[in-house]
């Protein structure tokens, strides 16, 4: 079993940056695949960002050049830094955590941007 809690969710105004952490248990996080996916109201959860254990890392179009995927395994950590935030990007975030097949969520972070 899997762990996740997430944090650094607010409110912030357009154009504004948030980092979003997710830490992680387990003796194994550096082989984990981790993930930020996020729901807007009346939406499906959609993926954010992906990082490998190679540090391999994918993102949606929609997010591109503006967030940016990391972890630190010696913190079993994944963050997602988010810059030049747009209202459409308010939604709740999710941590994810992909460990032999099985994932694995946190109970997620709102993010609300708005002036």
């Amino acid at each position: 079993q899997v762990q996740l809690v997430e944090s650094g969710g607010g409110l912030v105004q357009p154009g504004g940056s948030l980092r979003l952490s997710c830490a992680a248990s387990g003796s194994i996080f550096r082989f984990y695949k981790m993930g930020w996916y996020r729901r807007a109201p009346g939406k499906q959860r959609e993926l954010v960002a992906t990082i490998t254990s190679g540090l391999s890392t994918d993102y949606a179009d929609s997010v591109k050049g503006r967030f940016t995927i990391s972890r630190d395994n010696a913190k079993n950590t994944v963050y997602l830094q988010m810059n030049s935030l747009k209202p459409e990007d308010a939604a709740v975030y999710y941590c994810n955590a992909v460990v032999q097949s099985i994932w694995y969520w946190g109970q997620g972070t709102q993010v609300t941007v708005s002036s």
